[in-house]
């Protein structure tokens, strides 16, 4: 592995997101730059995994059924901080208007990442955010 692909070596990222190809995707980009990934298929297994381990940043999908990302994060930043309610988050959505962008950010993400994500600034976006950089 060298340095590029080891920008998030010994991170651990939630990866959130319904459609399995973009999960598997997203998954796949982070572990090729270091990071150990853990994915949820909806909004309630990212809170049964939360409630499990806190990891160091969170990749979210805006537009799933039944539960959307921004219900997730509201219910993530009601937490207490050692349950996960500060974890540094990441709107990863098809959703790229300025709009999108604004409601992702005042519903408690940290910074918002249209889909498609090039894989390189994914992973520096997700290394930023796991050091305090939106």
């Amino acid at each position: 592995m060298d340095q590029s692909t080891a920008v998030l070596r010994g991170l651990n990222v939630l990866v959130v997101d319904d459609d399995p190809d973009a999960r598997d995707l997203v998954e796949f980009i982070l572990v090729r730059h270091g990071a150990q990934v853990h994915t949820a298929a909806s909004a309630a297994e990212a809170l049964e995994a939360l409630s499990q381990s806190t990891p160091d940043v969170l990749v979210s999908d805006i537009g799933m059924p039944e539960e959307d990302g921004y219900s997730l994060i509201r219910k993530v930043r009601a937490r207490e901080a050692s349950r996960g309610g500060r974890i540094p988050a990441l709107a990863l959505t098809a959703y790229g208007r300025a709009e999108d962008r604004q409601r992702a950010l005042a519903a408690g993400f940290h910074t918002h990442l249209a889909k498609p994500a090039h894989p390189e600034e994914l992973a520096w976006v997700v290394a930023g955010l796991s050091h305090g950089q939106p």
